[in-house]
């Protein structure tokens, strides 16, 4: 059977995605032009081209290309940047897999960090992007682990069985928050850091208050995958995270009403649909989380924390870029929030040497967007085109 030319346009462009289209285009060239190209902290080249070559950046440069590659794509004057990364939002395999991960692309993200739940599922998402049986960012699983149903012997176990499985993080592992975590759980997560390091696993934490964040530290653990939310994180305490070296998520909305997304009444929900403040798991008391996460953030930012981006939503992934945005807005400028969404949340899933920056010889990964991020968060809310590992996942010029 023929396709229809409107049909065979609308592939070319991915705006659909048959099985195996993806590996066929993987090597894909490409060279952008007429671009505004945001490059690592800020800096801005008004007019110029990027040049992929087997998925790869070969050159990011003022004006022109030296040579083309590929198929060319006239910016107009869009802005490039690197694509969003998501160090923490919960995704798994399952009916709306193919909806969910078209979203997550058309808002920008090219890469996801899943937030936990079962590894199978997590391995599955991926395998079906990657295969090209559907549509969607980067994917790196994680495996869920509890520490209340382990020992420190079975926790050893289980991070061996994430490894064999080639699961590189765990989900986040939680942290009684107050009063504080019990002996029994310091236990069995100094196994999990012990028994990660050997095996090549990056252990994760959610330590939502200032003294779970400091057992978590004085533990070994390298990565928060969120801020303390149920105090103000102190200057003495921000600057022993920065000297440990240990990398944290902001999900800095998290305490802060939703509007609109759930349903469109003007009543304040929590992210999960729920009544806010009352939804909040753990709530302190009137919302007051909305405060401890914005101002915490730029707490730790300042002693020299290696702070990232993440949403923890489930929800319409653009309306969580946007609520997410809102929030760092108050706290960052937008020079700040390159670095964070960048280099810094490229750092922490442990690809900071393929993405994060548009720089020759990282993956390519890119978005144009019809605005200015430098004017203001609300541009980054105006995705046009998509680009992971040189291929055009989405175009909507």
């Amino acid at each position: 059977m023929k396709l229809s030319i409107w049909t065979t346009l609308t592939c070319l462009s991915l705006a659909c995605v048959m099985p195996g289209a993806l590996s066929l285009l993987s090597a894909q060239d490409l060279t952008i032009t007429n671009a505004r190209i945001i490059g690592p902290n800020g800096s801005v080249i008004e007019r110029g081209s990027i040049v992929v070559r087997s998925g790869k950046i070969v050159s990011v440069a003022p004006g022109a290309p030296s040579g083309a590659s590929g198929r060319t794509i006239d910016a107009k004057g869009m802005t490039a940047m690197p694509g969003f990364i998501d160090g923490h939002r919960h995704i798994n395999t399952g009916p709306n897999e193919k909806a969910q991960m078209q979203a997550l692309l058309e808002a920008g993200y090219t890469t996801v960090l899943s937030g936990g739940g079962p590894a199978e599922g997590n391995i599955t998402l991926r395998d079906h992007i990657d295969k090209g049986v559907i549509n969607g960012p980067r994917i790196i699983p994680s495996g869920s682990l509890r520490l209340n149903n382990n020992t420190p012997e079975t926790a050893r176990a289980e991070v061996r069985k994430m490894a064999a499985m080639g699961i590189k993080f765990t989900g986040e592992i939680a942290l009684t928050p107050v009063p504080g975590p019990s002996e029994k759980e310091i236990e069995t997560l100094k196994a999990i850091v012990d028994e990660a390091k050997k095996v090549g696993v990056m252990v994760q934490v959610h330590a939502v208050s200032s003294k779970a964040m400091i057992a978590a530290v004085d533990a070994g653990v390298p990565l928060l995958v969120h801020l303390p939310n149920k105090d103000w994180v102190s200057k003495e305490d921000a600057k022993k995270v920065a000297a440990a070296g240990v990398k944290v998520l902001g999900t800095v909305a998290f305490g802060s009403p939703v509007f609109g997304v759930f349903a469109d009444d003007n009543k304040a929900r929590f992210r999960d649909g729920k009544p806010w403040p009352e939804g909040i798991v753990d709530g302190v008391r009137l919302g007051e989380e909305a405060g401890y996460m914005p101002v915490n953030a730029r707490t730790i930012w300042d002693a020299g924390v290696t702070l990232g981006y993440c949403t923890d939503t489930t929800y319409n992934p653009k309306a969580g870029l946007d609520h997410e945005l809102k929030m760092l807005n108050v706290m960052f400028s937008m020079q700040d929030l390159i670095k964070m969404m960048g280099p810094n949340t490229a750092s922490y899933i442990q690809m900071g040497d393929q993405l994060g920056t548009l720089e020759a010889g990282k993956l390519a990964d890119l978005i144009l967007l019809d605005g200015d991020p430098l004017e203001g968060y609300w541009n980054w809310l105006k995705t046009k085109v998509v680009v992971k590992g040189g291929v055009i996942v989405v175009d909507k010029r």
